[in-house]
């Protein structure tokens, strides 16, 4: 089961999720996935999505480092944060960065992850 990420909302005035939405083309529109309000019709299915986009984006980061060769950008704590924990900084550190916003979601958010947990060279 998935769980909202808790202690982030939504501008009151904030438009209901658009199939266009779903579309994530940039940064904002997954942001807008990712915060979207209980009371939107769509809630469970951008939800759903805005967590299997960032696990699938971490998942293939993951496989391109499991060679030997490998160049790590992201160096987490051990233990590792909680899924929701990372979606729940993301959305607090992507406001803070909205130059961001209209650029790729997956360039976005590994900006996100590399600035939050960076590997000591």
């Amino acid at each position: 089961m998935l769980l909202p990420v808790t202690g982030v909302t939504r501008p009151a005035a904030a438009a209901l999720i658009t199939d266009e939405d779903f579309e994530v083309k940039t940064a904002r529109q997954l942001l807008q996935l990712c915060t979207v309000s209980p009371d939107d019709p769509r809630y469970r299915e951008a939800l759903h999505f805005c967590h299997g986009y960032l696990v699938g984006a971490y998942h293939y980061y993951l496989a391109t480092i499991a060679g030997p060769n490998a160049r790590l950008l992201i160096c987490p704590p051990e233990p590792p944060p909680t899924r929701n924990a990372v979606i729940s900084g993301f959305i607090g550190w992507a406001p803070r960065h909205p130059q961001y916003m209209s650029e790729a979601p997956v360039e976005t958010y590994f900006r996100f992850l590399t600035e939050t947990w960076p590997c000591k060279r």
